[in-house]
Order: C-alpha cells, then sequence, then structure tokens
C-alpha cells in the first residue's frame, strides 16, 4: 500500500457520532442498547409507510438458489452472435458513445436480454450473464462487447464523471481496482480504489452493471441483498429506524459540490399507482456520513445523529444477514436495480498475474424504469441528463473519479 491509512488526519464536525466507514459490530450492540434504555424510541412506521412489502424483491440470499437462478449463461450461439455485433461495430468507425442496439446488433439474444431487464426491474432485481470470453479480445473490444451487451438490457448509460483528461465530458465507465500501490492514500476517497472490504451500500442511478475483466488471487466476493427484506425486518423490530430513514440526512459533498452538503432522505416509500406497484425506494452510500480515507467527513457541516449512526449500522448488518454471495469471475456482467439491492464486496488480495478487475456502468431504461422520487432528481440529473455520444467517454485505463478523488493537500502528495 502506498501509505498507512493510519496516518491520515481524522477530522469531522463536532459532535458526530463514533463510527467509521468500516462497521462495528460491538459499537453497534452498545448504541443499539444504550438508545433503547434511554430513549423513548417511536414505536410507529412514517405515514403512509407499510407494515411489509410482499414482491418478488423481497428475499433471503441463504435460500434464494432454492427457487431462482441468477445466472444466464452464455451459448455458443450467443457468443458467435456477440463476436459478429462487435465485428459490425468496429467495421462502422465509431467512437464508442455511438454503441446502441442498432449499432450492436443482436437479433437473438435481444430478447433474452430485455427478458432480464424485467427481471431486474419487476423480479428478484438481479442478474448474472456468464461465459464472455475475457482473454479472446484486447481491453476495447471487452468494453465494446460489455456497453454492446447493456444497450439491450438498460439503453441509457449515465454519467458518472464530468471530465476527462482536464476538460469536460460524460465519462460513461469507470474502473473498479485496487490503486493503492500507485496512489497515496491521501488521494483515495472511496474502496472502489482499494482492496478493503466495501460495506453494503447504493450507487447513483436506476441500475448497475459491474463486467470482471479480471479476478483476484483471493477474496473480493460480491454480495448482494434485497433492501426490501431488510426494510421488513426494521420496520417489524425498529420502526423509529424506518422513522430515522425517512428524515432528511447530511449527505457530505466533500467539497465538490456547490453546496457543502444537501439534504434528502435515505429512504422514499412509493405508493401503488394504475401503472405501478408499490415501491420502496433506499439510497446512501456510508462514506457520505463517515467520510473515507483522503475524504474524511467534512468538519463544516452538521454531524450525523446517534439515531442516524445507529440505522447506517443496522442497514448494513441486516442486508449482511440476508444477503446472497454471487461466484463472481472473469468473464461475468452482474446487473441490479440499484433502487432496491445493496451491493458490497469482501476484502481481497491480488498477485502479479491475479488482479480484481472490474468496470462499472450506470444504465436506465426508460421502458421499466421506476419513477424517481423528486429529492433525487437534482442527482438523477447529474448522472443521465444531456449525456451525448459525442462526448462520451470509455477510458481503457483504471482513475480515480473526481468525486472519489481525496485531498491531497492533506499530505502535500500529488495524484499520480
Amino acid at each position: 500500500m502506498a501509505a498507512s491509512v493510519q496516518s491520515l488526519p481524522r477530522t469531522g464536525p463536532i459532535g458526530q457520532p463514533d463510527i467509521g466507514y468500516t462497521p462495528n459490530h460491538e459499537k453497534y450492540l452498545a448504541r443499539a442498547k444504550f438508545r433503547r434504555e434511554s430513549e423513548h424510541l417511536a414505536t410507529s412506521l412514517p405515514p403512509g409507510f407499510p407494515s411489509r412489502l410482499d414482491s418478488k424483491l423481497v428475499w433471503d440470499g441463504n435460500t434464494l438458489a432454492e427457487e431462482y437462478d441468477w445466472n444466464y449463461h452464455l451459448s455458443p450461439g450467443d457468443l458467435q452472435e456477440i463476436d459478429s455485433a462487435l465485428q459490425h461495430f468496429k467495421q462502422l468507425g465509431k467512437p464508442l458513445g455511438f454503441i446502441t442496439q442498432e449499432t450492436f446488433p443482436l437479433p437473438n439474444l435481444h430478447r433474452t436480454l430485455r427478458d432480464i431487464s424485467q427481471e431486474i426491474h419487476n423480479g428478484r432485481g438481479f442478474k448474472v450473464i456468464r461465459g464472455v470470453p475475457v482473454a479472446k479480445y484486447t481491453r476495447e473490444e471487452n468494453i465494446i462487447i460489455y456497453a454492446g451487451i447493456s444497450s439491450h438490457v438498460a439503453p441509457i448509460r449515465g454519467r458518472q464523471d464530468h471530465q476527462h483528461d482536464g476538460r469536460p465530458a460524460d465519462v460513461v465507465l469507470a474502473h473498479i481496482k485496487d490503486l493503492t500501490a500507485k496512489v497515496h492514500a491521501s488521494n483515495i476517497g472511496a474502496p472502489a480504489y482499494t482492496a478493503e472490504k466495501q460495506v453494503f451500500h447504493t450507487d447513483a442511478g436506476d441500475v448497475i452493471a459491474l463486467f470482471a475483466l479480471g479476478e483476484s488471487l483471493d477474496g473480493g466476493q460480491s454480495y448482494l441483498s434485497s433492501s426490501w427484506k431488510v426494510y421488513n425486518e426494521l420496520a417489524a423490530t425498529r420502526p423509529d429506524l424506518i422513522r430515522t430513514l425517512a428524515e432528511p440526512w447530511a449527505f457530505d459533498e466533500f467539497g465538490k459540490g456547490a453546496k457543502p452538503f444537501t439534504l434528502r432522505p435515505l429512504l422514499y416509500h412509493q405508493p401503488p399507482t394504475n401503472s405501478s406497484p408499490e415501491r420502496l425506494i433506499i439510497q446512501y452510500a456510508r462514506r457520505s456520513f463517515t467520510g473515507y480515507w483522503g475524504l474524511p467527513r467534512s468538519s463544516n457541516i452538521p454531524p450525523i445523529t446517534e439515531a442516524q449512526a445507529e440505522a447506517l449500522d443496522a442497514l448494513h448488518y441486516t442486508a449482511e444477514k440476508y444477503a446472497v454471495s454471487l461466484d463472481f469471475h472473469q468473464g461475468d456482467i452482474q446487473y441490479a436495480n440499484n433502487l432496491s439491492i445493496f451491493h458490497a464486496r469482501a476484502a481481497f488480495r491480488d498477485s502479479e498475474e491475479k488482479q480484481r478487475h472490474l468496470v462499472r456502468l450506470w444504465l436506465r431504461d426508460e421502458e421499466n424504469a421506476w419513477a424517481t422520487p423528486s429529492p433525487l432528481q437534482d442527482r438523477w440529473d447529474r448522472v443521465y441528463k444531456e449525456v451525448t455520444a459525442e462526448k462520451s467517454v470509455f477510458p481503457l485505463e483504471p482513475r480515480i473519479r473526481s468525486a472519489s478523488k481525496g485531498d491531497d493537500k492533506q499530505n502535500g502528495r500529488p495524484l499520480e
């Protein structure tokens, strides 16, 4: 590792609870016990919130395999069709931003991929496509294949960064890789660029896609968990925490936004309508409230409360309790409903020969898309609004996103 994380200064607002990015189970139990004994906790849910959700999106990862096969194994015919689509797109001579269902045609596989979109939005919320022969292709060809297949699942690609090489751009692809051997710890503000455990969270956008270009020597298991299952347990046992999650929280912008922080809930309830069922949406990343490495919690914003600290731990440990572990290997593509599914990652260890390397897309399918809660609209606009094919960039090499880049001024070290 380039630098000891312990050497980074620990800052934060006055009154911030004793909570870090990595959950501590003993502290969680002690905080919960203290609050139950010292506070008058609410015993009812927020108005309109259901006591229980019943849906295919409510599942227990410990038994899910008994009722649902989340794998789709690409057949020899599928692989031939994908290779033909790759050659077709390359012959067009267009930039990668122009990858669409039309420029990457999959006449037979298309129906299967549309069914996967249905499963993501209206079924169990996730699917894994297995068997892309990564070693057969160049880095750029693998990314073309990834974007091409994904265009049939959810055609709209979201912006993950607003600049590339110092110029305005719609960066629509991000690399998830341990960069600690090359980048100083003070420059890293998100666990995506380390080999550490990544706790349960959501990203931005409707659908998150992850493609494994490489796998680690050991560890790095990918976990998913139903947020609706988590909701049902907390609604039954700790309705006060549901109230806490549905109230506004101070999301740290880490000095990168127009304001130092943004106020919005983590949890949103959508009553049923004539065109859509009752839904629950949760959007959060723990580091927005605890900080991480080179991006500690800002000192000029409100601290989180003890109730919020407990709620963060309750989300993680309940999600962990009901999680499913995916046997994620090189050549696999994971698609998950980012509005209802938490994802996490185990710590891992790379070697010179075997290195965990994922590439990520944030996607949207207008045909199956859920309604966006109004407090999230600005965030969604930053991801999806006015992304153009001409300005779209697919970096071929790993780099840290602007939003996840730590404050290098802490240690006076340049970003490498």
